[in-house]
């Protein structure tokens, strides 16, 4: 998440998603699963969800079940892989513009290089590729979803040893390319994923998954957004002002590295079961069965609803992803160090970070989604204006503390129930083209316009900025109200 998340990330996924948010917060992006058959079977099999809607939200679990959700295998596997998928994002994203921003590049420049994250917005066009080709030899190895996940893993590692060993003093071009290989590596983990986690538990269980893997991606992001500085300013030499690439390039090797948890996550877990599906006959029925029938049904089981969901899902995140792109510069612009913005991330960003995953996915569980969405989406909003109070403080460590915690928290509660939300929308059968979609679609529209954040900023202030970015959140509230009124409704 992806995409905080997603820089992100999002963030699916998700990303965050996605999402490339703040200093360590990436809402995380969404993520999805598989499909395969002929369309007239396809079309027949069941849903994911007895309806649209899935499990009623008024049955309850007792919090003594609830809470034991949190200790089954398939939840901690989805811990160890939400760091994994949340490790790329803000490395290629919110920390590279911490890195450029002290290299000397410029804001406007930066903007635009938040592109590279477009990458996971358009990650739905080869997802059925992903949800149904096999990768030999890995596939058979393996089996489809965890062939998918090292594969994907070892182009991560790839693009972020290329970063490493490439100074964005000499030319932006190569660094711009190994970033896009990064990107593009993550994003093709985030479809196999998604696929991985909502074949692994019911559907009621799915909100507990959704909080395991939001906490082990904002525990990457903080990583990777504040360990990555420490790691920098451990390797920078002493006395020695002014940007140093060789202390950066330390610290993205070292990320290339934290991959492992990954690695080793999908190398030791068991390949979800997939429920035998025919296979099409020719490739246009392969065409209509990849391409066609994973959108086609969801616009059967939602009907008119599906304009409205869609619409949901394009801006949910729009406040922090479009203000997450110059998160990293307003740092460095307010005279922040490294250690300073590090030590901050993680001390408070990981505690409030830990709570509101927790929180967030505790209450979808007991109370339903759509509240938890709404609760979100205000939070995500107001947070963005704590960070226009900020700039108006300068350099001011304790108000950063009170930001940075406030900001993780409500990144937390929104990132659960938001990909919560978008796995009740999946049809099993298509469950990693359809997830890819809706992540995908939650990101478009927001990096979009987040590539024009450095040229806002130097035409108008931070303040300004923050404070516009809050306000791109009141559709936001809009909208959730009608998905959950229509909801109601349907039920």
């Amino acid at each position: 998440m992806s995409p905080p998340s997603a820089d992100q990330t999002l963030p699916a996924s998700q990303a965050d998603v996605a999402s490339p948010a703040r200093l360590d917060s990436p809402r995380g992006p969404g993520r999805a699963a598989p499909g395969a058959g002929g369309a007239a079977a396809d079309a027949a099999s069941p849903s994911r969800l007895d309806s649209p809607q899935g499990d009623s939200e008024d049955r309850k679990l007792p919090w003594r079940d609830t809470l034991k959700v949190y200790l089954e295998p398939a939840t901690l596997r989805m811990l160890a892989l939400g760091f994994s998928a949340g490790l790329p994002l803000l490395l290629v994203l919110g920390t590279l513009s911490f890195r450029l921003r002290e290299a000397g590049v410029d804001r406007a420049t930066i903007g635009f290089l938040s592109w590279v994250g477009l990458a996971y917005a358009f990650k739905w066009v080869w997802a059925p590729l992903v949800d149904r080709l096999p990768l030999p030899p890995l596939t058979t190895l393996l089996g489809r979803r965890r062939g998918w996940l090292l594969f994907a893993q070892a182009l991560v590692i790839a693009g972020l040893v290329g970063m490493a060993l490439n100074d964005p003093r000499d030319g932006l071009h190569p660094l711009v390319w190994c970033a896009l290989l990064a990107a593009f590596g993550s994003a093709t983990q985030d479809i196999a994923l998604d696929a991985f986690r909502i074949e692994s538990a019911a559907t009621r269980k799915q909100a507990a998954l959704a909080a395991a893997y939001q906490t082990g991606y904002r525990l990457a992001m903080i990583w990777a957004g504040a360990g990555v500085l420490w790691v920098a300013a451990w390797a920078e030499v002493s006395d020695t002002g002014g940007y140093q690439n060789a202390a950066w390039r330390t610290a993205y090797l070292v990320m290339a590295a934290s991959m492992a948890v990954g690695v080793l996550t999908v190398l030791l877990s068991p390949e979800p079961e997939r429920r035998p599906l025919a296979a099409p006959k020719g490739a246009v029925a392969w065409l209509q069965s990849v391409l066609i029938e994973p959108f086609a049904d969801f616009i059967r089981r939602y009907k008119w609803q599906a304009a409205l969901i869609l619409s949901l899902i394009a801006i949910y995140r729009i406040s922090d992803v479009v203000m997450g792109i110059m998160a990293n510069p307003f740092y460095v612009d307010m005279g922040f160090s490294k250690d300073e913005v590090a030590t901050v991330s993680k001390i408070f960003g990981v505690i409030m970070t830990l709570v509101g995953a927790f929180v967030g996915g505790i209450l979808s569980m007991r109370f339903g989604v759509m509240r938890v969405l709404m609760l979100g989406a205000v939070l995500s909003a107001a947070s963005n204006l704590l960070f226009a109070w900020l700039a108006t403080r300068g350099h001011d460590l304790t108000a950063l503390v009170a930001v940075v915690s406030a900001d993780n928290l409500a990144g937390g509660i929104a990132s659960a129930a938001f990909i919560a939300y978008l796995s009740s929308l999946t049809n099993i059968n298509y469950s990693a083209t359809q997830y890819a979609l809706f992540s995908s679609m939650m990101l478009l529209l927001p990096k979009f316009i987040a590539g024009y954040s450095g040229v806002f900023v130097d035409r108008y202030g931070y303040i300004s900025f923050f404070t516009a970015t809050a306000l791109l959140g009141v559709p936001v509230l809009v909208l959730v109200a009608l998905a959950s009124r229509a909801r109601k409704a349907s039920d």
